[in-house]
């Protein structure tokens, strides 16, 4: 886990070309995850919500049937995207 630092835009685009799916939308992190069924999704949702929790990371989503929308941002540095959401976003990566 790296510490809590904001990103500069190049540092943005940068980690994005490594997370597929994934854009800056509204100032955050944004990606739509689509799964077989609302089990699958749900399943992934507690698996991510059990590492954002360890690192004191939580995920702004919403879960409709199979699908979970997520932003990602942190709150403490301004609103600003930091290491901290790429973190989490390439363990939800991982998990996906």
């Amino acid at each position: 886990m790296s510490s809590r630092h904001k990103l500069t835009q190049a540092e943005i685009d940068d980690a994005l070309t490594e997370l597929p799916g994934w854009h800056v939308k509204d100032g955050k992190l944004h990606k739509q995850f689509k799964f077989d069924s609302f089990a699958t999704a749900l399943g992934w949702m507690v698996s991510v919500g059990i590492f954002a929790d360890k690192i004191d990371h939580h995920p702004e989503w919403a879960n409709v049937y199979n699908r979970v929308t997520v932003d990602l941002v942190t709150h403490d540095l301004g609103n600003a995207i930091s290491t901290r959401d790429i973190d989490l976003a390439q363990h939800m990566e991982r998990l996906y």
